[in-house]
């Protein structure tokens, strides 16, 4: 028996790491950053650059000031940095880009315990705060000539359908929209590439895309320009999947991506915002450890509290 050594779980272990995972997420992330500055031109990089320097940097700062080991190197500050990015309009100032990025890292990342312990996705809670701090530079959408144009998700609100853009341009992304939300293919291309790495799976962002799909087709409301428009896409591939704050069983990613596809058609088709996707995952975010429980395999010989 000597030669048995008793320790705390977890008791098989793999050369997967964070930062790989990270690392993966970050090249996943590559072509909408291209596509990104193909159509609103190198502002684009700008703003990517901006967030991602801050989140680093607060991070930094702060696991100083609190005497903590410096993280920055598994690179998940520089996720949520890129992610928040992505959620921004290309003309943001800067400063507010600066003021989100403090947001994400420090008070939902930070202040619940840093990596693993917050419960909700940083840069979703972020860009909600933005919204409600900055709404007009927010909702201040470019389109691929620097004019200022009304989305897609706006325009089929207003019942503006004729004006929509082509679909080849909804896959290009040559269209209104945040940074990172705009090309389809760009976001696709991300995903297969995660799914690929075994970094996610398929079930979350499938059913969350399948119902808003679904549930707009029965309402009348555009179900490919739904499905196409706004953050869905970067938020069904990057965000509904982030592995701490949503669930960890094959279940309950199906029941996530479920719940998050019917908030979000009802906050898109009933609310007075015409999207619905940040709201929808930071709900489903908090009950996630309620989703968790669902169909969780016992340890032999363990038994329910």
């Amino acid at each position: 028996m000597s030669n048995y050594i008793v320790s705390a779980s977890p008791h098989i272990r793999d050369r997967v790491t964070s930062q790989r995972i990270m690392l993966d997420v970050i090249i996943a992330l590559v072509p909408a950053l291209i596509a990104a500055i193909t159509v609103f031109g190198l502002r684009a990089a700008l703003v990517v650059f901006v967030c991602v320097a801050t989140c680093v940097l607060a991070e930094f700062i702060w696991q100083k000031l609190m005497k903590k080991t410096v993280s920055v190197g598994d690179l998940t500050a520089v996720v949520t940095g890129i992610l928040l990015a992505y959620n921004l309009p290309v003309n943001i100032p800067l400063w507010q880009a600066m003021v989100g990025a403090v947001v994400a890292i420090i008070v939902v990342k930070q202040l619940f315990g840093g990596v693993g312990k917050n419960f909700a996705n940083p840069a979703i809670t972020a860009r909600i705060v933005m919204f409600l701090a900055f709404s007009v530079s927010m909702t201040n959408f470019v389109s691929v000539d620097g004019v200022s144009s009304a989305t897609p998700l706006a325009l089929i609100t207003a019942g503006r359908i004729e004006e929509l853009p082509s679909l080849t341009n909804m896959l290009l992304g040559v269209r209104g929209g945040c940074l990172g939300e705009t090309s389809v293919i760009a976001l696709v291309i991300g995903g297969v590439y995660l799914i690929c790495r075994k970094v996610i799976t398929w079930h979350t962002p499938v059913v969350y895309l399948a119902t808003v799909f679904v549930f707009t087709l029965l309402l009348g409301q555009q179900p490919v320009y739904q499905v196409m428009s706004g953050g869905l896409m970067l938020g069904a591939i990057f965000m509904a999947t982030d592995y701490v704050t949503t669930p960890y069983t094959a279940i309950g990613k199906v029941i996530f991506g479920l719940g998050a596809g019917i908030l979000t058609v009802i906050i898109r088709v009933y609310g007075s915002y015409a999207e619905g996707v940040s709201y929808s995952i930071l709900l489903m975010n908090i009950l996630t450890p309620y989703i968790n429980r669902i169909r969780v395999r016992l340890p032999v010989g363990g038994a329910r509290a």
